[in-house]
C-alpha cells in the first residue's frame, strides 16, 4: 500500500504495544507488525499510579488523539492519517494542576505553569498528544504525555513515549483510526 510518498508495506498499525527492555524501565520497544524500534520512557520507568511531575510514563492504552509539526523546520505536513495542526510559537500546554486549563493547550505568554511546545532541541518538531488524563481530567493525574522524537541518545522522557525522527515518520505514514499506544 503507498500512503503519500510513504511506501507501507504492513497495513495501519491500530495498536503499538511498548515492551520495557531497561533494567531502570525508561528504554523500550515500541512494536507493531513490522515495527520493532527503540523507544524512550519516563525517567522514573512506568507507573500504575500516575501523578504529576513524577516523570513517569502511565501503564495504561493510550489513545493517539491529534498532533503538531514545526513547519518552520519541516516545510511539508508529515505524512499520516492523524490530525496534525502548524506549531506556533506561542503554543503552550498548562501543566498547573490548580489552573483551570490544566492539561490542555494554552497561548503563550502564560501566566500559570505550562511548557513551550515549540522547543530549541527538536524534541517536538513533531508531537502527538496522548490521551492521557484528558477527558475528564484529575488534578494532579499528570499532564502532557506525548509521542515525541528522542533525544539522540534516547535519554528517559518526562513520562513521555518517544522515537527517533525517521521511526515517527514511518509510524505516522501507517496509523490506522482510533490508533493507541499501550505502555506496561
Amino acid at each position: 500500500m503507498v500512503h503519500g510518498k510513504v511506501k507501507v508495506k504492513h497495513g495501519l498499525i491500530t495498536t503499538l504495544r511498548v515492551r520495557i527492555v531497561s533494567p531502570a524501565r525508561t528504554i523500550g520497544r515500541l512494536q507493531a507488525p513490522g515495527l520493532d524500534v527503540a523507544c524512550a520512557l519516563g525517567r522514573s520507568g512506568v507507573t500504575r499510579r500516575k501523578r504529576e511531575g513524577d516523570g513517569a510514563s502511565p501503564a495504561a492504552g493510550l489513545p493517539l488523539l491529534y498532533g503538531y509539526w514545526r513547519p518552520d523546520r519541516q516545510p511539508v505536513r508529515p505524512t499520516t492519517r492523524l490530525p496534525l495542526r502548524p506549531a506556533r510559537r506561542d503554543l503552550g500546554w498548562c501543566d498547573a494542576p490548580a489552573d483551570r486549563n490544566y492539561n490542555r493547550p494554552v497561548t503563550l505568554p502564560y501566566e500559570q505553569s505550562h511548557e513551550e511546545m515549540v522547543r530549541a532541541d527538536r524534541l517536538y518538531d513533531v508531537v502527538v498528544v496522548l490521551d492521557w488524563n484528558i477527558a475528564p481530567r484529575r488534578r494532579g493525574r499528570g499532564s502532557a504525555i506525548f509521542f515525541h522524537l528522542a533525544a539522540p541518545s534516547y535519554t528517559p522522557t518526562a513520562g513521555c513515549v518517544a522515537v527517533s525522527a525517521a521511526d515517527m515518520r514511518r509510524i505516522l505514514a501507517r496509523l490506522g483510526p482510533r490508533a493507541r499506544i499501550v505502555i506496561g
